[in-house]
């Protein structure tokens, strides 16, 4: 005998639940994450394990709080942590191409770029006003006084032995001239070239006498001009060191106890004596080049390689830095060196190198979205090889594939400490995991997310501080009991459980805050109950326009379903149409014809290839159910052909097998069914109804379409037994139930749903393994052993 629903089991209210809140303004805000108890173990578990490879998988479905939950979680986790350290680029003077990576204190990086700074100003200053002094110019003009001493000497020298010989001897830019005197005058190659060649001979003849005393002369000059100029560099280099060292020493002691510092600041006081000349003279003009197409500008200040690059700045940290990467493109998570358009030519160095999140993350955590990291192969290429090298490159894009073969900056790398945790959907993890023989190496911890939890006290009262945090959050009224009440309906709505509730937190989160502009629109204290109804109606009234529209065609007659009177091999079916974020139900008119044959059963939709697979499978499993319980005696003989009337978009699913083998039954036994019943619900061989999905939304959809033909009082729905725990039906339905307008039974046999149907017994097969005479299984198995005579009657003639 099936009892029908009372209708305090079409919905789980939610009055008693919540004790002594009068609104969300009395309660604290939700400091933890609710409803994942295996997601935040296994949270625990990742974060603690620093060996290879456990960094961590969040899975879960968009909407459910993964990415904000997680980023909270860890926020708290990280100020538990030390904060790490700065990073910063510098000038490799051995090899500019390839700068080097200093790593200091974390708020250290900022004030040596400062100091940094600071000393190149002042550096310079400080030379210019050595170099510029009186003393310098002095003791400089002292040190080149001697060797212009010598030269002179020496010059007078060689030029006494040239008179004596009959030459003088004349200096200009190409070198030293012999030029032959005759009567105290020189003369010109002109002249020389008049003269007799008996002379000509004689003056070479005493020329070449001269040679090795000038050669051995102009060695001594070269020899002395390269002193001069080694004792002015020696001296240069003495009165810069003397200007600077006392800058020098200042930071040297600051950062006495980072070795690369001190290393960095050696090369840079080798670089200023090595360039002294350029830094004396950084900043004036140039001429202006001989050839048009030569680039103007000024002379390069070396002291612009002294500056510091700081790339990662941990000073404001009060722990470990928790980074989202919301756009994981190569660049953005691994950094880029830019460069600057000059004269047609690209240009850089390494002030132009710019960090990615992977670097801001060092020593903390780096949260990405799988699904966008995907789509930059290149990204997630180089996210393996960073995890796995636990190195943290910089590199060129183009290079790397090969695009060009010039020469770039490859910035020294730096070690990688980050526990990396990638949110997606379970299907990406499985996909992965499958495809990507690295990614199980790597990511050795997956944290699952629900999508729901459990209904109890506990949990609601957290549900309803999470609440509060929303509220408080986003500046909105706060919600009573009834709106909290009104809220948690709707969560178990959502779980499409009445022992759970959703976690689908944005979902939830998005009625709050319309239901709160409602009550805002009038005034109200407080958001109510009343304002989440009507919030939740408003967000069906912007997205039923196709259910309405249906639901007037068949107001109309235009697609055929009856709601009253008994036909034989029809019934109403009910199936689910999703429409993105609105899902409603459908009635249908199922139809069944039958006649002697072999072929069995037909699927009209599968053979004109509009059933889905498990569709078919639930078509089959009826032939099996026909088998197993009429046709153990004699062979199944009979061609039956199922259709959805007025279907055109295909069929995919088995909940609706359970009403196509009441309208075998019927058919073959010849029994209406009672057109104000509806059904749904899958059936296996055995002939059990097993539970279905969207039963609220097929439920509604036919009470609707009742409602608006007048409830009389007959119109009801059939649905599995095992269903009635995912009622959290509309509250006029409820009423409907409560006053006998509309009726709900919970089958959980095929044999209880027909006696419902047609208002005739099952009936129970006896010792005989024979059905009590008049009831619908004694029916149909005498109608299909008559069918089975009938074919071989056939087959005898």
């Amino acid at each position: 005998m099936v009892v029908e629903l009372n209708y305090e089991k079409a919905r789980r209210n939610c009055t008693t639940e919540i004790k002594d809140c009068a609104s969300t303004a009395e309660l604290e805000p939700l400091q933890q994450i609710i409803g994942q108890d295996r997601a935040v173990k296994a949270l625990h578990f990742g974060l603690k394990m620093r060996d290879e490879g456990f960094n961590i998988y969040v899975s879960g479905m968009s909407g459910t709080g993964r990415k904000t939950t997680i980023a909270s979680f860890l926020q708290a986790k990280a100020k538990e942590m030390p904060i790490p350290p700065d990073w910063c680029y510098v000038n490799n003077f051995k090899d500019p191409t390839q700068p080097n990576a200093l790593k200091l204190p974390a708020g250290k990086g900022k004030a040596f770029r400062d100091n940094m700074d600071k000393f190149t100003e002042d550096v310079k200053k400080e030379l210019q006003k050595a170099f510029e002094s009186e003393d310098y110019a002095q003791k400089r003009a002292s040190t080149v006084k001697k060797f212009d001493d010598e030269k002179a000497e020496l010059w007078q020298e060689i030029n006494q032995k040239a008179n004596q010989a009959g030459f003088i001897l004349q200096r200009s830019p190409i070198g030293m001239a012999i030029i032959p005197v005759i009567n105290d005058k020189p003369i010109a190659d002109e002249q020389f070239a008049t003269l007799p060649p008996k002379i000509k001979e004689q003056i070479r003849t005493r020329r070449e006498s001269l040679q090795d005393d000038f050669r051995s002369a102009f060695r001594q000059f070269r020899d002395l001009d390269k002193g001069s100029e080694e004792a002015v560099d020696k001296f240069n280099k003495e009165v810069a060191t003397f200007a600077m060292d006392h800058l020098l020493e200042v930071l040297l002691e600051k950062y006495s106890d980072i070795t690369e510092v001190k290393e960095f600041l050696d090369s840079v006081k080798n670089d200023i004596l090595e360039n002294l000349p350029t830094i004396l003279t950084s900043g004036q003009p140039q001429q202006q080049p001989a050839l048009p197409f030569l680039m103007p500008g000024t002379a390069t200040d070396p002291t612009s390689s002294y500056k510091v690059n700081l790339i990662v700045d941990n000073s404001d940290l009060k722990g470990a830095p928790v980074i989202t990467e919301m756009s994981p493109t190569q660049p953005h998570l691994f950094g880029i060196v830019q460069k600057e358009a000059r004269f047609g030519a690209l240009l850089t160095d390494y002030t132009m190198i710019r960090a990615g999140s992977a670097h801001k993350a060092n020593g903390g955590f780096l949260i990405i979205p799988v699904e966008d990291l995907l789509m930059d192969a290149i990204a997630w290429d180089s996210l393996k090889k960073t995890i796995t090298s636990r190195k943290l490159s910089i590199e060129d894009i183009a290079q790397r594939l090969g695009y060009i073969a010039t020469k770039t900056m490859t910035p020294e790398p730096i070690p990688f400490d980050v526990k990396v945790i990638l949110i997606g959907s379970p299907d990406l993890y499985y996909a992965l995991h499958h495809y990507d023989r690295d990614f199980k190496e790597i990511f050795k911890v997956k944290a699952d997310f629900d999508t729901t939890m459990e209904r109890n006290e506990e949990n609601i009262n957290m549900y309803a501080s999470f609440i509060c945090n929303i509220c408080k959050k986003d500046n909105l009224r706060h919600l009573d009991s009834s709106g909290i009440a009104a809220v948690i309906e709707y969560s178990s709505r959502l779980a499409e459980d009445q022992s759970k509730l959703s976690t689908w937190f944005a979902q939830v989160a998005d009625i709050i805050k319309e239901a709160a502009h409602y009550a805002k629109e009038e005034g109200a204290e407080y958001t109510t109950g009343k304002h989440i109804e009507k919030a939740l109606e408003e967000k069906v009234y912007r997205s039923n326009l196709i259910e309405q529209k249906m639901e007037k065609m068949i107001e109309e007659g235009t697609i055929l379903v009856d709601t009253a009177g008994e036909k034989i091999g029809q019934i109403n079916g009910l199936s689910v149409l999703g429409l993105g974020d609105f899902a409603f139900g459908k009635p249908s008119r199922i139809t069944v014809s039958v006649g002697v044959g072999k072929k069995g059963i037909i699927d009209i939709e599968r053979e004109a290839q509009m059933g889905g697979p498990i569709h078919t499978k639930g078509v089959q499993i009826l032939s099996g159910f026909l088998n197993d319980r009429y046709a153990k005696e004699f062979p199944l003989s009979l061609t039956a052909r199922l259709v959805f009337e007025q279907s055109y978009s295909g069929v995919e699913g088995d909940s609706a097998s359970s009403t196509e083998l009441y309208g075998i039954l019927s058919a073959l036994s010849r029994k209406p069914i009672k057109q104000h019943f509806a059904v749904t619900g899958s059936v296996n061989q055995k002939g059990e109804v097993q539970a279905i999905g969207g039963v609220n939304e097929k439920l509604e959809g036919y009470f609707q379409l009742c409602k608006a033909r007048g409830l009389d009082g007959e119109h009801g729905v059939v649905i599995p037994a095992s269903n009635v725990k995912n009622l959290m039906l509309k509250h006029e339905v409820v009423d409907a139930i409560k006053s006998g307008q509309f009726h709900v039974f919970p089958v959980s046999t095929i044999d209880e749903g027909i006696e419902v149907l047609t208002g005739v017994k099952a009936g129970v097969s006896g010792k005989d393994c024979k059905y009590p005479a008049g009831t619908i299984n004694c029916l149909v198995q005498d109608r299909l052993a008559s069918m089975a005579e009938k074919v071989k009657g056939y087959s005898e003639e």
